[in-house]
């Protein structure tokens, strides 16, 4: 797999600190950085910011990937998942990123050459991350979910934070654009209409075309995981059409297919402006409905979010005591056992 994407002029590896139980890293280094020379590939890896406890950590850790991946310097260097409560924390006052001071030695391994280009990756709302790009002009890419389904979604807010990427002249990285294997196999619905739109077309080369239709973009991150993927992901990029106007339109009727095969269903628009807790209750239900959908319904992303919607518009920690609030729709329906069990679900599958 891998000298097939080199042998087809790729070269943008992503790993992280912690995948694969912590081998990944180490299985680059074997995969990659041992069997090709340096100049052939650029290698990108991530801080581990939610294992971080104190200060004191950050620079062992850095070192030990530096010796994990087998090289002298990291050409994409991310801090993995900024989000809400590792930021501001809970309260709003300053998480674990701050206080450890993770953006200053980041700024610094940067300054010694140990790493070319510094980033992060991002799980939380547009309106922070707008901040941080505010508050951090060192950052130069910021990696986000982002394909069809995410685009829109009331909490990944995918084109929101591609807009606020742009807006501040740094560039993107797009993870999942595939969706987890989320976007290779839909719904049956969904599926016919893609067939419809294109019949040879495999069905996640949608999901990579439309990803691939937007500018500022250093990688579309496809977790290719058999040796045909990444020949289909080939196959669709080297002849890749940006998608049309119409194909743009016909997309979001597939998006509407795709989460009406859930339990919960597409339409929600009688919880439209009902909050739980100070997150939108639409939201809270696209999430549960999306995550069902998935190839692996607890670790499919949208579970994740939610808990940073509760830190910032509440300051309530997510896994803790929450207090009792009722959600009633605008006929007197109390609704609040529906949500209570989508948000129960989310807090039990979020990590």
């Amino acid at each position: 797999m891998v000298d097939t994407f080199l042998e087809a002029g790729f070269t943008y590896f992503d790993t992280s600190y912690v995948y694969h139980n912590g081998k990944s890293e180490e299985a680059t280094r074997k995969a990659v950085v041992e069997r090709h020379p340096r100049d052939s590939f650029t290698v990108a890896t991530k801080f581990p910011t939610f294992i971080l406890k104190e200060e004191s950590q950050i620079e062992p850790i850095f070192a030990q990937q530096l010796h994990n991946l087998g090289v002298e310097y990291i050409d994409y260097y991310l801090l993995h998942n900024i989000q809400t409560v590792y930021y501001d924390g809970v309260d709003g006052k300053g998480g674990i990123v701050k206080t450890a001071h993770l953006f200053e030695h980041a700024k610094a391994w940067k300054a010694e050459g140990k790493i070319r280009h510094l980033g992060f990756s991002f799980h939380s709302s547009a309106k922070l991350l707008d901040r941080v790009l505010t508050e951090h002009p060192e950052v130069e890419f910021v990696q986000i979910p982002f394909n069809y389904i995410d685009a829109e979604s009331e909490l990944v807010q995918a084109m929101a934070a591609y807009q606020v990427i742009r807006k501040h002249g740094k560039l993107a990285v797009f993870m999942e654009p595939v969706k987890g294997g989320g976007l290779a196999k839909v719904p049956e619905a969904a599926e016919q209409k893609l067939r419809e739109m294109g019949p040879s077309a495999s069905i996640a080369s949608w999901a990579i075309r439309y990803a691939g239709s937007f500018e500022g973009v250093i990688c579309n991150l496809s977790g290719m995981s058999t040796l045909e993927q990444v020949r289909d992901n080939i196959r669709t990029v080297q002849t890749l059409e940006p998608l049309t106007e119409g194909e743009m339109a016909q997309l979001k009727e597939v998006v509407r297919l795709y989460k009406d095969a859930g339990p919960i269903g597409a339409d929600l628009e009688q919880y439209r402006g009902l909050k739980l807790h100070g997150a939108p209750v639409t939201g809270i239900l696209e999430a549960y409905n999306m995550c069902q959908l998935q190839p692996d319904p607890g670790f499919s992303d949208d579970n994740n979010y939610l808990k940073n919607v509760v830190a910032e518009e509440a300051h309530l920690d997510f896994f803790g005591p929450l207090p009792e609030e009722k959600v009633i729709l605008p006929d007197g329906t109390d609704a609040t056992g529906t949500v209570r069990k989508a948000e129960t679900w989310l807090i039990e599958h979020s990590f």
